[in-house]
């Protein structure tokens, strides 16, 4: 999806205009805009015990270059999905100023527990132009056979624009080979049964977690999809010297917060995809660490 977010920019920005990003998230786009020059300018997520869009914040950051508003859907590291109502509010926003919704749906498929007010993808969006990206590389656990996918929706007119011009670019580029699109039924068909047991794992290793930080100085935010959780522990020293030590000390590899560009200290992200007795080993030697 790399590639799609180059694709799309190219298609919705001319240079030094502007895409709305999300923080915290995934630290890709300042580069992927980079390479477009395009502006990447990020809106806040905010969090009361659920993860939300600040729309006064994403309101307040439009001007007249702003082209395209980005979700991560679920969001990268948070694992928070975007609610119907977050949704109506954005197409009708992005409506009103001719903006089009870019989101990203890769870890659209694992989610942790049911919500019906989840949306799952924008798909059928009519009311905006959107489009949808995703992969093999989550989809079939695939991350060297690279595969992505861009859905586009919105009105009829729009969304006949888009395609047009989308086709030109892939032309132009013709980079996904030949082999991976004449196999990607076939992967996908089998990706399911690599979806199920990440599906299974994840949801154990959080099960776990939530468990084994009652009672301690460490708690886990919530996370309703994707493969990460994020821990918020004591800000008795800053988020790095958290991280090295967990490494140095007790051969723990964590992510601290700031690569993702939370707005405050101290949070740790951890991979709910690592083999559960070694996720239970390291979880536990980092909840040692805390509580000492």
């Amino acid at each position: 999806t790399s590639e799609a977010y180059g694709w799309l920019f190219k298609l919705l920005a001319d240079p030094g205009d502007e895409v709305l990003v999300p923080r915290p998230s995934y630290p890709l786009f300042e580069f992927l805009g980079h390479l477009e020059s395009a502006r990447m300018i990020e809106y806040p997520l905010v969090y009361d015990g659920d993860w939300r869009i600040d729309f006064s914040t994403l309101a307040a950051a439009l001007t007249s270059r702003t082209r395209a508003i980005v979700v991560v859907n679920p969001n990268n590291p948070t694992g928070s999905f975007l609610k119907s109502a977050e949704l109506d509010r954005l197409v009708a926003l992005a409506a009103k100023h001719g903006l089009a919704i870019i989101s990203d749906e890769v870890f659209a498929d694992y989610t942790l527990a049911p919500d019906p007010d989840r949306v799952s993808t924008l798909a059928p969006v009519t009311g905006a132009l959107a489009f949808s990206l995703s992969g093999l590389s989550k989809i079939a656990g695939l991350p060297q056979l690279k595969l992505g996918w861009i859905v586009v929706a919105g009105p009829d007119e729009l969304r006949a624009a888009a395609l047009s011009r989308l086709e030109l670019i892939a032309d132009t580029y013709l980079s996904v080979s030949a082999p991976a699109q004449c196999g990607a039924a076939r992967l996908l068909e089998v990706g399911a049964n690599v979806r199920e047991q990440i599906s299974a794992r994840t949801r154990q290793n959080l099960e776990w977690l939530r468990a084994a930080v009652a009672g301690s100085a460490a708690g886990v935010l919530k996370v309703e999809g994707g493969w990460y959780a994020t821990l918020e522990v004591p800000r008795t020293r800053g988020e790095e010297e958290w991280a090295l030590e967990l490494l140095d000390r007790d051969a723990v590899l964590v992510q601290p917060g700031f690569f993702y560009d939370f707005e405050r200290e101290a949070f740790l992200v951890v991979s709910l995809l690592t083999p559960p007795e070694v996720f239970r080993e390291g979880a536990g030697r980092l909840l040692a660490r805390v509580s000492e």
